[in-house]
């Protein structure tokens, strides 16, 4: 397990990842200063399961907005769109979800 590098938490981006050999899970730990965000976006292959671990924030969805606080869980269920914004204080996350398997090479569809 890649442990978590101790960084200064200034930056955006992945701060830590699972990153064992062999395994069928991700996990990411996500930081996002004041009032950066992740732009709108689909996941359309994995249900993703997101943990807030400091700060506040939002996520929305076409369901609506919804605040997003310390030790909150929110299912992001495959095929849905959402962007992420951080609160006044950052936002840091963990997302869960089933490893993307390896990139193949497949026969092209058609006749």
């Amino acid at each position: 397990m890649r442990e978590f590098a101790g960084d200064s938490l200034l930056a955006s981006g992945a701060r830590w990842k699972l990153d064992e050999p062999g395994r069928e899970l991700d996990a990411n730990l996500i930081h996002l200063p004041a009032g950066q965000r992740v732009e709108t976006h689909t996941e359309s292959e994995l249900d993703v399961l997101l943990v807030v671990v400091a700060g506040s924030g939002t996520v929305d969805t076409p369901d609506g907005s919804k605040s997003l606080a310390d030790g909150n869980l929110v299912w992001l269920p495959r095929g849905s769109t959402r962007s992420i914004a951080a609160g006044k204080d950052g936002l840091s996350y963990l997302t869960v979800h089933r490893r993307r398997p390896g990139l193949q090479i497949r026969p092209r569809p058609g006749p």
